[in-house]
């Protein structure tokens, strides 16, 4: 291989995909390599069969279940804000022609062992039951406070600098109480642990705004929107995106080694006795091990079921998030549910993912509270996986390297990481001042 490329991207995960199509966009000379035969890395969809190879085995899928190309089960489940920033990079690059959405029909919290559907306005607020009649007053004043700041406008802010200003403090002003706090922390500005509460405020009140923005866009019951036949679908259409820039792929490529030169910069991959050399090289953490640490492991259980879930209005695709407060653990804990209305699973059938923050080795006991809001399960499956960051410096060595994902089910931080990484190896910023409406034509 005698040409040199731009970039080499080791791996078709979704964060390497998304890359290797806005690279491509840009004019840089991409070649895409990957060890494994099929699109997704760790983010690909799997069907019956596959599903049942990976925790199973030699066993087969019993019939009961249905038709194996049926099922797309996403192995890292997470929705998509309807108007946060993944969705303006779909859009920014004209991916969603490849693909279709459906909203997500409920987003929901636990609290005192009991689930309810998350008020993300003033006015359902009034109406929830997880505050009393004063809570709800005070609480709608908040929403309202945040629902009306505008960072341009200082008429906005009360007097109030949300730059200096904690979110503990913020709250505090309105005198809202531990509950309503944790439900809006954790499961409108979608806050992964409690350490928020003591960082500015304008963050907190950012995260709100997307939530309500994201939820108005459909008038749906929840802010959040899916593909249809699951995430493995998104991968698949960012490779488009880069074949149709000129791009190249290349699957099925064993042991792809990272070679660099006396400096520590990197120079090529060599696959099968022939290196392609390069001057960047962009990878998930299993391509270069030696150049990231561990810092964490996810839990996460993985059940076939036969109705939805329990106390979410039959919602056929919620997320239930239960905030570490109501557990007594240190990190939240997301329960992801999905069916046949997403073209997931045959008819009837609706899969659901149980996910945290790993704090044991023993995922079953770990993982039993989201469990035990599924109601009963005709399969399930339990697995810890490592998380990895990397920890070298890409301007010494031009190696980019994604964190692995995370226990949430949703993409803010998925997205965060692969913005971060753009603007490292091109040197500027994505611009996303997309106009959303002109994109409802992707929109079912």
């Amino acid at each position: 291989m005698d040409e040199e490329y731009d970039v080499i991207v080791l791996g078709t995960g979704l964060k390497e995909c998304i890359l290797s199509g806005l690279l491509s966009v840009d004019g840089l000379k991409v070649l895409h390599m990957d060890r494994n035969d099929y699109y997704g890395g760790e983010s690909a969809s799997l069907n019956l069969i596959q599903l049942w190879k990976r925790f199973r085995g030699a066993d087969t899928p019993p019939a009961s279940l249905g038709s194996s190309r049926d099922y797309n089960v996403d192995m890292i489940p997470k929705f998509m804000m309807a108007n946060g920033v993944l969705v303006r990079v779909l859009i920014h690059t004209d991916v969603t022609k490849y693909l279709s959405f459906k909203a997500v029909d409920g987003g929901f919290v636990y609290n005192k062992q009991k689930v309810h559907k998350v008020p993300a306005t003033d006015m359902e607020a009034l109406k929830s039951p997880l505050m009393g009649i004063f809570e709800k007053r005070r609480a709608r004043k908040f929403f309202i406070y945040v629902q009306d700041y505008n960072e341009s406008d200082p008429k906005t802010h009360e007097g109030l600098d949300l730059t200096r200003v904690t979110t503990k403090e913020l709250i505090a002003k309105y005198g809202l109480d531990d509950n309503t706090i944790d439900f809006i922390g954790h499961a409108l500005a979608l806050h992964r642990d409690d350490r928020y509460l003591n960082e500015p405020a304008i963050d907190t009140v950012k995260r709100m705004k997307l939530y309500a923005e994201s939820l108005a866009r459909f008038q749906g019951g929840s802010p959040y929107i899916y593909p249809l036949y699951g995430l493995g679908e998104l991968p698949q259409a960012f490779a488009r995106l880069s074949a149709v820039y000129g791009g190249t792929y290349m699957l099925n490529k064993p042991e792809c080694k990272v070679e660099f030169d006396d400096g520590g910069k990197v120079i090529g991959v060599t696959s099968e006795g022939e290196t392609a050399k390069c001057k960047k090289v962009v990878c998930d953490p299993s391509y270069l091990p030696g150049k990231v640490r561990k810092v964490g492991k996810v839990a996460r259980a993985i059940a076939i079921m036969s109705h939805p879930i329990p106390n979410t209005n039959d919602s056929h695709s919620v997320q239930v998030i239960l905030p570490q407060k109501q557990l007594g653990r240190k990190s939240d804990m997301y329960l992801f549910c999905c069916s046949y209305s997403h073209n997931v699973a045959p008819k009837g059938k609706f899969i659901a993912f149980v996910s945290t923050e790993a704090e044991t080795d023993n995922p079953q006991v770990e993982l039993k509270p989201g469990i035990d809001l599924l109601g009963p399960v005709d399969e399930i499956f339990f697995e810890n996986y490592d998380r990895y960051e990397p920890v070298n410096e890409p301007s010494l060595d031009n190696c980019f390297i994604s964190a692995s994902y995370d226990a949430t089910t949703h993409f803010e931080s998925t997205v965060t990481d692969v913005l971060n990484m753009y603007t490292m190896i091109t040197g500027k910023n994505l611009d996303l001042s997309v106009d959303l409406s002109a994109a409802s034509a992707a929109e079912e």
